[in-house]
This record gives structure tokens, C-alpha cells and sequence, in this order.
């Protein structure tokens, strides 16, 4: 039976490669490769994953030493080819830094870093990584970061709404999108989006953190098995 090959690429300071790399186990996929920053020769995958975490310490901007990185040029040029991309947490800020995902993330409204579960709404459920959801699905999803407020100018931000492609959206546990739901003053309450082919997904929670009973509930789960299930090959 064909099983989804996957990569987590792993960074001087990533702390969620490991919980990625379990997740994806578990999923029902093969057991993914991790790969080095330094290194751009690994093996062909159906999905590649730029895990959550401080890379290289965040010490110019967060994801951008990262995003120079020898294995990132290789996702980026996967990616264009059509290989399926997540980026969670550091990981979407590396994908925004190298140009694969529009905007940027920077520090958090209340400038502290936030650790806590939120409420996601799914927008767009018509994606390799969302299709075990439904749109309008309710989650609870933890984040875990300092630099999470997603900006961008108007004209993008129209487009990402008029194209589908914002993937999640912080909202009361109801649903509802309120500022007091967002918890970074992300702009329009985002928390994912996607890339113009789909192919790409940023994400600041962690879906990771929560894919198991142990961890506290399941609401990640769906997302690494619904990927297992579109990308085996």
C-alpha cells in the first residue's frame, strides 16, 4: 500500500521537529526524513514540513537566516514543482521570509510572547492539508510565539480573501472574529494562509501540539491524517 513520504527540516534552535516528526508517524505516512539546514540533498518526499522554533536564535528577524539556508532553497524550488508545504509557527515566518507565502509576521500587538490554546475557524477546506476539515469547522489549537502578527498591504490581503486562500482565522469558540479572539493582532484575525497554487500552507499555531489524547485533545490530528491520505504515493 502506497504511504506518504515526508521531510521535517531542522534548524540550529528548532523545538518541534520531533513533535512534527510524530505527528506525521502516527498519521499512517512513512517515518519522515529529517533533514539538516545545510543540507539540499535529500530524497524525493510528498510533503515537506518547516517546523516550529527559534531558527539560528531569531537574532536578526525571525525565519531570516533561515530562510538562506541551503535545505530552504531546495523546498522552495519542491515547491514550485508542486510539492506540498507546511510551514507551522517559525516555519511560516521562513516561508514568508523566503518569498514562498506573501506578508509578514512581526512581534505581537501586546509585544509579549503568547503561549496558550486559541480558537481557529477553518476557511478553506479544500486543501491537501485541510481536507479532513470541514469550512466553517470550530478547533482548538495551541500557539507558541513572541512574532505571530500577520501583516500585509491592503491590495494582498483582499486577494488572499477574494482567492480562498486564507486557511484558518483566529475566532471565538463560537466562531465569531473579534479582536478579543485574535491573540497577536494579526491583520483580518488570520492564523494561515496559502499560497497561490495551494501547494503551500503557513500556519502560526501548532497542530502538532495537539494530535493525540495524551497531549490534551485531537483537533491537530485531522490535519496529518488528512495529508497522509491525499499525498500517498
Amino acid at each position: 500500500m502506497a504511504v506518504m513520504k515526508s521531510a521535517v527540516i531542522v534548524f540550529p534552535g528548532s523545538n518541534c521537529d520531533r513533535d512534527v516528526k510524530v505527528a506525521l508517524a502516527a498519521s499512517g505516512g512513512a517515518e519522515p526524513v529529517m533533514v539538516w539546514h545545510a543540507d539540499a540533498d535529500f530524497p524525493a518526499v510528498d510533503l515537506i514540513v518547516v517546523p516550529g522554533g527559534f531558527s539560528y536564535g531569531d537574532y536578526l528577524r525571525s525565519g531570516a537566516m533561515a530562510a538562506h539556508s541551503p535545505a530552504m532553497r531546495e523546498v522552495a524550488a519542491r515547491a514550485g514543482r508542486g510539492v506540498a508545504v507546511i510551514g507551522i509557527c517559525n516555519g511560516f515566518q521562513i516561508l514568508a521570509e523566503c518569498g514562498l507565502l506573501p506578508g509578514a509576521l512581526l512581534r505581537n500587538a501586546g509585544l509579549r510572547f503568547v503561549c496558550r490554546d486559541v480558537w481557529l475557524r477553518v476557511e478553506a477546506a479544500d486543501t491537501p492539508f485541510t481536507r479532513n476539515y470541514a469550512a466553517g469547522q470550530i478547533v482548538r489549537i495551541p500557539i507558541a510565539h513572541h512574532d505571530g502578527n500577520y501583516v500585509a498591504d491592503e491590495a494582498t490581503l483582499a486577494r488572499l480573501e477574494d482567492d480562498g486562500r486564507i486557511a484558518f482565522r483566529y475566532t471565538t469558540p463560537s466562531g465569531e472574529v473579534t479582536d478579543a479572539a485574535n491573540p497577536n493582532g494579526s491583520a483580518r484575525n488570520i492564523a494561515g494562509i496559502l499560497n497561490r497554487d495551494r501547494n503551500v500552507l503557513g500556519m502560526m499555531p501548532h497542530p502538532e501540539r495537539l494530535a493525540e489524547e495524551a497531549l490534551g485533545g485531537t483537533d491537530g490530528r485531522a490535519m496529518f491524517e488528512g495529508l497522509s491520505e491525499a499525498l500517498a504515493g
